[in-house]
């Protein structure tokens, strides 16, 4: 058996490596810097039951789509369409721009990636034990200055990511996101049970979760409402097909349904407890809790100089920040691995090694935007880092979620009852024949509007 067709036909080991798998690559930077200050800024618990919401009617029934697209092909992107689309059509078109799309979030992510691992290693190695609170912004902006550092980190993410790639689905993806998987969750339990113990932490706790009419008055319902919706759309990294094929690597032992409410929860139990570490700490000592990355890089490494043991707590929460953002990133390389496999008949090797060098050339101009080509400006005042994830997130991402579900439910793709079948088959919750009117004309509505909203 040719090493093309051993992993055309491999598989996940097991339905908790799946979930995990899945799970790590929906889990990214964003649950930390993103959801929490989301929550605290609209309404607290009210903005928490329209996420959920919003997750349940919009953001599973996608999910299930571009797993039911991976399962029943059993290919990456663009021969799954191709497997399932009716013939003369061109739905496969929207593969490339997927694989597009994977490739451009790389370009941007592995940077952060890298400024995740180099404030770990910062925290080891004692960097805030020699400064005092007021110069520690100088470490951030330090790190953006050096083009070298930050090269080194995002090129060290890069290649242990693609090295674990190297050694297969079962041995390398699924082995290695399973004990990061478990580490983080060990992590992050551990974080949030000590922010909880600090002095004022309730104070953070009830502005973080408490449901605030008055912050929802103040932001405005419509702000709210909409702002639940886009985070319960995007945080899934629906529409790159970065889920798709997990889904041609699973099994047909349970619903997709079923798999799809198992990703979302674990992806939302790290988002809620990511804001039970930060607002507790943040409020415990009198520092405002932004979003972005200046509230992972210039507030909480002080959070962590004014605390108690706050060499340890800082390293365990960049070591938990570094494993989230890794998980993302050996996802998505997989992706790119397989899709250069099945597309263009390479061995696993030459794929691991084409990708990554490709990755991190790739990736330069993002490392460059903040020394080298810091004059360098889109549309609005953009970065470069900006300018990217603008296209991935505000188009490439709903777009190509509007493309899946138009593939799946109308006459013209591959067909609401193939797909139908497909996300029924196996044990577990099952979707019902009578929800194909609202997936066929209330959802598309969801997704157009969040589009717009996007690019306005």
């Amino acid at each position: 058996m040719s090493e093309i067709e051993s992993v055309k036909r491999e598989a996940f080991q097991s339905r908790i490596g799946f979930i995990l798998v899945s799970a790590g690559c929906a889990i990214g930077i964003g649950n930390v810097w993103k959801f929490p200050y989301l929550v605290g800024q609209n309404g607290g618990g009210i903005f928490v039951l329209f996420y959920l919401l919003f997750l349940i009617i919009m953001g599973i029934p996608v999910l299930t789509m571009e797993l039911a697209v991976g399962r029943a092909s059993r290919k990456s992107v663009v021969p799954g369409y191709k497997a399932l689309e009716k013939k003369g059509s061109r739905w496969h078109i929207h593969g490339w721009f997927c694989i597009a799309g994977c490739y451009l979030l790389m370009m941007y992510y592995t940077t952060v990636s890298g400024w995740m691992l180099a404030y770990f290693l910062k925290f080891i190695n004692g960097t805030f034990d020699n400064i005092a609170i007021a110069e520690s912004d100088s470490v951030f902006s330090n790190l953006l200055a050096s083009p070298m550092t930050m090269g080194l980190c995002m090129a060290i993410t890069v290649l242990v990511g693609f090295l674990v790639c190297a050694l297969g689905v079962q041995k390398g993806l699924e082995k290695v996101s399973t004990v990061i998987m478990t580490a983080l969750l060990l992590l992050i339990i551990i974080l949030a049970v000590h922010s909880l113990t600090l002095s004022g932490a309730s104070e953070g706790t009830t502005f973080y979760l408490f449901p605030s009419i008055d912050r929802v008055k103040e932001q405005g319902v419509g702000k709210v409402i909409t702002a639940a919706m886009n985070q319960a759309f995007f945080t899934l990294s629906l529409g790159i097909a970065a889920m798709e094929i997990f889904g041609s690597y699973m099994s047909d032992k349970h619903t997709l349904i079923s798999e799809s409410i198992n990703i979302a929860a674990f992806d939302t139990f790290v988002a809620l407890m990511s804001g039970l570490i930060i607002f507790p700490a943040c409020f415990s000592f009198g520092i405002r809790a932004d979003a972005g990355p200046s509230l992972i890089f210039l507030t909480l490494p002080k959070v962590f100089m004014s605390m108690k043991f706050g060499k340890l707590w800082g390293t365990l929460f960049f070591l938990f920040m570094t494993s989230a953002s890794f998980s993302t990133e050996i996802a998505v390389f997989e992706n790119l691995i397989s899709t250069s496999i099945e597309n263009f008949k390479w061995s696993r090797k030459k794929s691991v090694l084409v990708n990554c060098l490709f990755i991190i050339i790739a990736s330069l101009p993002c490392v460059y935007g903040y020394n080298i080509l810091s004059n360098v400006r889109f549309f609005g005042g953009k970065d470069i880092l900006d300018f990217e994830d603008f296209l991935v997130s505000n188009i490439l991402l709903p777009v190509g979620s509007l493309i899946y579900l138009l593939f799946c439910v109308t006459k013209w793709g591959w067909g609401y009852d193939n797909y139908i079948k497909e996300c029924n088959k196996g044990k577990g919750f099952k979707l019902p024949k009578w929800v194909k009117a609202y997936f066929q004309f209330v959802l598309p509505a969801f997704i157009l509007i969040i589009i717009i909203q996007g690019l306005i």
